[in-house]
């Protein structure tokens, strides 16, 4: 409290707070994520080994569907690093390595590296917006209503959610947009194709313990983590006002180093396991501009 109050007593104008700001966040942009990296190889391995630990038997079904529910709450965030080119620009030695997180992490979550990055840049472009902002359903008046809210926005017929996600593309008729509609209905023929099969084997339980359910309580995760809880209660637009850094019983671990959101939507080429140690650095000047603090 004591520096923020010396930077309003200083009265730093806005281009000095500016400077401040991005010196901070200067320090923090470059890193290469080694633990994203891993994280997805790693997570996607475990899940993978999953299907034939559990139908063989050497792990229960009941451990597996834990397992593979935690697999799939955790494989989004890498592929996000790789939507904002944080492991390797374009033109780099290690761009092939960006990419192929971006398309592998999210398997599980059945959700393709195009249809997310196109989406989550108009995120960026529209945050809070009601109308261009791709992730604007999610607001709910409270975390329950949220939850119910994300289970909604799935069913048959839905134009919200991840179900907007398919109508946004047809919208944007850019090649980028038609190549990654394409690419999102292939990941929806065999993501039923797969389960169609291993009913037809006699393992519709495997399939819906080790994929199904676990991915509607991934999406339901991610949705409230990732998009609710840094926004609520999606009002207000702008660089310093479209996002929160806010406090969760859980703690940062457990909520994906969402707490620190506000410090990825102004710099989203800081690598997420930064943000902590950015935030703490650039939490007066967030302060002095207005954003808003949670309990952080």
């Amino acid at each position: 409290m004591a520096e923020i109050a010396a930077l309003r007593e200083a009265e730093l104008s806005e281009a000095d707070l500016l400077a401040r700001e991005r010196e901070i966040a200067a320090r923090h942009m470059g890193h290469f994520p080694w633990g994203s990296v891993v994280w997805c190889f790693a997570n996607l391995a475990c899940w993978l080994a999953l299907w034939p630990l559990v139908i063989f038997g050497p792990v229960p079904l009941w451990l597996g569907f834990v397992i593979a529910t935690l697999n799939i709450m955790l494989c989004y965030l890498p592929s996000h690093e790789a939507q904002h080119d944080i492991i390797a620009r374009p033109g780099t030695k290690w761009r092939w390595l960006n990419e192929l997180v971006g398309h592998v992490s999210t398997i599980p979550l059945n959700l393709s590296y195009g249809v997310a990055k196109l989406t989550h840049m108009e995120h960026h472009k529209h945050a809070n917006h009601p109308d261009k902002d791709p992730d604007y359903s999610n607001h709910a008046p409270s975390a329950w209503a949220a939850i119910w809210k994300s289970f909604l926005n799935r069913q048959p017929g839905a134009t919200a959610g991840f179900n907007r996600y398919g109508e946004l593309m047809q919208e944007m008729k850019t090649p980028q947009s038609e190549r990654a509609l394409v690419i999102g209905i292939v990941y929806q023929i065999g993501f039923y194709g797969f389960l169609i099969g291993m009913a037809w084997s006699g393992f519709a339980l495997e399939a819906a313990l080790l994929w199904w359910l676990p991915q509607h309580i991934g999406l339901t995760y991610i949705q409230f983590y990732l998009s609710w809880a840094p926004h609520h209660p999606f009002k207000r637009q702008g660089r310093y006002h479209d996002t929160r850094a806010w406090r969760s019983k859980l703690g940062n671990i457990l909520t994906m180093g969402m707490q620190y959101h506000v410090v990825h939507h102004l710099y989203p080429r800081i690598p997420l396991m930064r943000t902590p140690l950015a935030y703490w650095e650039m939490r007066s000047v967030l302060e002095a501009r207005g954003v808003r603090i949670d309990g952080l």
